[in-house]
């Protein structure tokens, strides 16, 4: 139905929400679920640390891929809201209408290949297994001394 992410930003489907009869009380009621999720994730994955300064940066934001592009969107505005200098976002398959979408939402975008019929994102991959939390600690913490202050 959507997507959220950090600083309450909120993306709906709006043809979903409608196809599927949600009230403003359901999608209270995932949007919070999945704030405590997206929570827990941050201080996990964090590890006591501060978000990293984007102001006047340029920021790279990448996904397995882009189906509806809800989450990629949700991430673009959460972003902006930190003052980046440049967003670009990137992913290796996606939607041809999605990318054409997202375009206006990114100063660039990179769809490496836009398959039609897209089908899934998941289709695309030999191995579309889930990254654990402990993968992506152990990947964080080996990209801590590239870091710049």
């Amino acid at each position: 139905m959507g997507a959220i992410a950090n600083g309450c930003t909120r993306v709906l489907n709006a043809s979903v929400v409608a196809e599927l009869g949600l009230t403003d009380e359901d999608i209270a009621r995932a949007a919070a679920i999945e704030g405590r999720e997206l929570e827990r994730r941050a201080r996990l994955y964090r590890g006591g640390r501060s978000p990293i300064d984007v102001h006047g940066r340029t920021v790279i934001l990448i996904d397995d891929g882009l189906a509806t592009g809800a989450s990629m969107r949700a991430a673009a505005l959460a972003v902006r809201e930190r003052h980046p200098e440049k967003v670009v976002m990137a992913v290796p398959v996606a939607a041809e209408r999605v990318c054409e979408e997202l375009r206006s939402e990114v100063d660039e975008i990179i769809c490496a290949v836009t398959p039609e019929p897209f089908i899934a994102v998941g289709f695309w991959y030999e191995d579309f297994s889930q990254t654990t939390d402990e993968q992506v600690r152990e990947l964080l913490a080996q990209s801590l001394p590239y870091q710049r202050a």
